[in-house]
């Protein structure tokens, strides 16, 4: 018997994406998860249809070569379990690189998680080359910019209104890290190779973390 709505229940994971996984696509990581759900015995509640699929999604894909402080996973259960329950049995399946940061419970009535996604925040170590104040100069340059035209996939794009903010660390050892607020519009998300690229330090970078998801006020987590 297929499981009445008032059974079921979602659960969001937020998990972290190290250093030994950062190079597998979006399609593996789903793969992933869906293996180690099910070895956790973890209830999926599959959708309808001739493939049936587990009712899981990401807030948004990463790009291969970055890692995630907090990225998040809605999974959809056939039946409630408690999230400690849940968690305490899917940390036992998670191969190295990928690590449980936490367990809720929410609304199983809430918008999907993309359709909240506005942007997101990364720092990216880079070599420590030139002085900070030059670096910080093009930073200012490009937040003033009106326009920063460049191409992805063949077509033009606007890069300025994807950049909120941008910021430089200067660590005690003198390396530098730069942050980034990048939005998600129309044109589609911000991307920090593409904002490293257009301040000449592309060529520096050491690593790139995703920090954090950022949501509209209705997909706050």
């Amino acid at each position: 018997m297929r499981p009445t709505i008032e059974r079921t229940q979602r659960l969001r994971v937020t998990f972290a994406k190290g250093e030994e996984v950062k190079y597998i696509s979006h399609l593996d990581l789903m793969r992933l998860w869906e293996r180690a759900l099910r070895r956790a015995q973890v209830p999926l509640l599959h959708s309808q249809g001739y493939n049936p699929r587990p009712k899981m999604s990401l807030a948004v894909p990463l790009a291969v070569g970055i890692t995630g402080q907090r990225e998040l996973l809605d999974v959809m259960i056939e039946r409630p379990l408690a999230p400690l329950d849940f968690a305490s049995a899917l940390k036992r399946k998670l191969p190295a690189g990928i690590t449980l940061v936490e367990v809720e419970e929410v609304y199983a009535t809430l918008p999907a998680l993309q359709t909240q996604v506005q942007g997101a925040e990364y720092l990216a170590i880079i070599a420590g080359t030139e002085e900070a104040q030059h670096i910080e100069a093009r930073l200012e340059s490009l937040l003033s910019s009106d326009h920063l035209p460049r191409q992805r996939r063949g077509k033009e794009y606007d890069l300025r209104p994807l950049i909120e903010d941008l910021w430089l660390e200067v660590d005690d050892e003198g390396q530098y890290t730069l942050g980034m607020r990048l939005l998600a519009g129309q044109e589609g998300a911000g991307r920090p190779d593409e904002v490293l690229q257009q301040l000449g330090l592309a060529d520096g970078v050491k690593g790139i973390t995703r920090t954090r998801i950022l949501f509209s006020a209705a997909g706050e987590t």
